[in-house]
């Protein structure tokens, strides 16, 4: 049985482990890996991809400064969830802001370690981040438009890094990346609308925020219609094998989200649409190993295809 000392010490883990999204992380990492396999490089084996130290070097680097971004994320943010997030945000604050700062420099850090390993091009480009990150939490948050658009690129520059390292320069590539964007500047803006509350009560100036819901609303349905523009091209000029009932579900479920979205109206309404964007992301992280099927079945080591 453990003492309470001990239950405290894990609790406060699970609180860090919260603050970091660890989960969000460990997704991060996934996906990684099933891009370099089946979009990056395709043409080298599960092993070369797989046991590929400066790969996982920058992978590492990658997710140490996503975690710094968290916590220095949190450690601004922590007056404006309790208004948003209440319950999550007293579990939270079981960590000190003392030692979200610690945690914040030790994973960056980290980062900046672990891209040393594989080249001093990659510490400069995870410096870069590290700094964005913060300029982002500590700056660009608070503004309209631009908030959006850096929290986007910030969420797709880990996929980058690996993208540069083995110099796919693939016109599909950039698809798949400007269809992640899209949907995550979608999400980034859902947010606004969820969080606006706390926004309004820390003067945060978001587009909810001083142009209305409406304009938010609107601005997300353009943002949809480009998404399926994105999808529809995808469909039509590119050979995407079974992940094309990926972009076609995608395609039905933007439709169905905007239509809800010009229903919603109470914050957790906006917070389902956001969950409902996440697992779009989530199932496309995975879907991507669709894309070539004998692909899939040699990674897998199976003696037969579909």
């Amino acid at each position: 049985m453990l003492n309470r000392k001990q239950k405290l010490w894990l609790i406060k883990v699970f609180s860090l482990f919260s603050i970091i999204r660890g989960y969000n992380i460990l997704l991060l990492v996934v996906a990684q890996y099933i891009a370099a396999l089946f979009i990056f490089a395709p043409q080298l084996s599960t092993r070369e991809i797989l046991f590929d130290i400066n790969l996982l070097m920058l992978v590492l680097a990658s997710a140490m400064a996503i975690a710094g971004g968290y916590a220095i994320n949190s450690f601004y943010d922590s007056e404006k969830d309790l208004i948003n997030r209440p319950t999550r945000t007293m579990i939270d604050r079981l960590v000190s802001q003392r030692t979200k700062l610690s945690v914040y420099f030790v994973f960056n850090i980290l980062s900046v370690l672990f891209a040393s390993y594989a080249s001093f091009r990659a510490v400069v480009f995870f410096s870069l981040y590290i700094f964005m990150l913060w300029f982002y939490s500590h700056k660009v948050k608070r503004f309209p438009f631009i908030s959006n658009l850096l929290a986007a690129i910030l969420t797709v520059v880990p996929f980058f890094s690996v993208f540069i390292y083995y110099q796919n320069f693939a016109l599909v590539v950039f698809m798949h990346a400007a269809f992640l964007f899209i949907v995550i500047a979608m999400r980034t803006m859902l947010k606004d609308l969820h969080n606006l509350k706390g926004d309004l009560a820390q003067n945060y100036r978001t587009v909810p925020v001083l142009y209305g819901e409406k304009t938010a609303k609107l601005l997300l349905s353009l943002l949809a219609v480009v998404t399926l523009a994105i999808a529809l091209l995808m469909l039509r000029y590119f050979d995407l094998g079974y992940m094309r009932y990926y972009f076609l579900l995608s395609m039905v479920s933007i439709v169905l989200l905007i239509a809800s979205l010009w229903l919603s109206k109470k914050a957790w309404h906006y917070a389902v649409l956001q969950i409902l964007l996440k697992l779009m992301l989530i199932v496309g992280a995975f879907s991507v190993a669709l894309i070539d099927v004998p692909l899939l079945c040699a990674r897998l080591g199976l003696q037969f295809c579909m």
